[in-house]
């Protein structure tokens, strides 16, 4: 079944011998970054061990810190939109008539319409 590990030895002998040439790309084509049993790594020398253990820990900080400069370019890329977004002038809406320009004036209530004529008539009887 993919992705289970295997209880053979054989694949982690297979992976130091491609780190030892030197075939880093090899090895993680070969399965270096999979799962393996505790038995696999037992059947290996001391040497052999830490040559595997510790190009998985360099490769597995190598590609943390990729995800992590990948994800400060997404989110230093989303604010520089942002700030140009925030930067650029709001588009100018020109209407295609001048009654559009201007909104209508709201009318007068009945009762304030009232007082105002009475307001007018006394200014205008007065003087």
């Amino acid at each position: 079944m993919p992705g289970q590990p295997t209880a053979s030895p054989a694949p982690v002998h297979h992976l130091v011998a491609l780190l030892r040439h030197d075939d880093v790309d090899g090895a993680i084509e070969a399965g270096l970054m999979a799962a393996w049993p505790d038995t696999a790594l037992a059947a290996l020398d001391d040497e052999a061990r830490r040559l595997l253990l510790d190009t998985r820990a360099r490769l597995q900080i190598a590609w943390d810190a990729r995800a992590r400069y990948r994800e400060r370019e997404a989110r230093r890329a989303r604010r520089a939109a942002a700030r140009e977004a925030a930067r650029a002038p709001a588009p100018v809406a020109t209407p295609a008539t001048e009654t559009e320009a201007a909104p209508p004036r709201p009318a007068l209530p009945a009762s304030a319409a009232a007082i105002l004529a009475r307001a007018k008539a006394r200014a205008g009887g007065s003087a």
